[in-house]
């Protein structure tokens, strides 16, 4: 029976110096992509992922096509290797790894894709006074639960919101500093949970960003986006995108929406979730029936330590795709 592959993409926060660099070294495909990246913004992103300062490439506006670049790097270094990246059954991102999977499926170009997250970078670094947001993460907490401590830490014009529905146990909330800093008091406070603060300067899928998706609205207006040559799953809706979707509007209402990524991943498994009735059955082909490959392809292990803690079973596999090592593994894998 042949396999059921999904490529994930992950997003901000895996950044780190130096990440990339075997790949250019290794593979001339990856090489061509930071160079082809690095001409897109006419600035030698490159040099700065492999040699810092860490705190340079920790702006938003330079970790986002950072991180996309190495996701792409290692996508073409499999392409490289032999492996059909179209061939493989679905793919999604976390957050900007949706560009990632969109440029992957072939919707947008490399060079419009790295552009459009540089810009969604500024954009979202401007929408917010420095120090206004912030974002934490509620562990122990289903949706259910965390939207109680939600609820009891929004008052007097202050608010948070769910940001990320990452697993079963799992929940980002995104905010007003106050806010987020109430709802990490309660979850503290409750036996068996605990909350954390991320370091992160923007308070990303909240309200806060409405600015920031209105630039990205404007943007988009002017970009080509072609339809994915594969599935591919919004993190707005959780399930594969229908024929009547405008992708443009999926990516500017994720600025301001939750990432429905425990959804996302619960489809894929056919293990359906709370709420799922609303879903419109649509079905990829053969998932349900084979055995789901998940590959994250880009720095850190993020998505699949996420998605190692929601599923389990001789029917599933999960792969971390970052470094030129995990290429050649990978490549086995998929053409075996």
């Amino acid at each position: 029976m042949t396999p059921f592959d999904v490529f994930m993409f992950p997003g901000q926060g895996v950044q780190s110096v130096g990440m990339g660099k075997d790949l250019a070294d290794d593979f001339e495909a990856a090489r061509l992509i930071f160079a082809e990246v690095d001409e897109a913004l006419g600035m030698k992103l490159s040099s700065l992922m492999w040699e810092g300062p860490s705190e340079e490439l920790s702006f938003t506006e330079n970790a986002q096509p950072a991180v996309m670049a190495v996701s792409m790097a290692v996508m073409r270094a499999l392409r490289g290797q032999g492996v059909c990246t179209e061939g493989v059954g679905c793919v999604l991102g976390h957050s900007l790894g949706e560009y990632s999977a969109l440029a992957a499926a072939g919707s947008l170009s490399i060079a419009d894709t790295v552009r459009l997250l540089r810009l969604r970078g500024q954009a979202m670094q401007k929408a917010v006074p420095a120090g206004h947001g912030a974002m934490a993460a509620l562990i122990g907490f289903d949706i259910s639960s965390a939207a109680d401590v939600v609820s009891e830490a929004c008052c007097e014009g202050e608010f948070c919101q769910i940001a990320n529905d990452n697993s079963h146990d799992q929940i980002v909330v995104s905010g007003t500093r106050e806010a987020v800093n109430r709802a990490v008091k309660i979850a503290s406070g409750m036996q068996g949970k605990r909350a954390v603060l991320l370091k992160v300067s923007v308070p990303s899928h909240s309200d806060l960003m409405r600015s920031a998706a209105e630039v990205m609205k404007h943007a988009l207006s002017g970009i080509e986006v072609r339809r994915p040559k594969v599935a591919f799953i919004p993190n707005v809706l959780g399930r594969p995108l229908e024929p009547q979707s405008d992708i443009r509007d999926l990516l500017v209402r994720q600025m301001t929406s939750l990432v429905r990524w425990r959804e996302s991943i619960a489809y894929l498994c056919d293990d359906r979730c709370s709420g799922s009735d609303t879903h419109d059955e649509v079905q990829i082909e053969n998932c349900v029936k084979a055995k789901r490959r998940f590959f994250e392809l880009g720095s850190g292990k993020v998505l699949t330590n996420l998605v190692r803690r929601m599923i389990s079973g001789s029917d599933v596999e999960v792969f971390s795709v970052g470094t030129s090592q995990d290429v050649r593994k990978a490549a086995a894998v998929l053409l075996a």
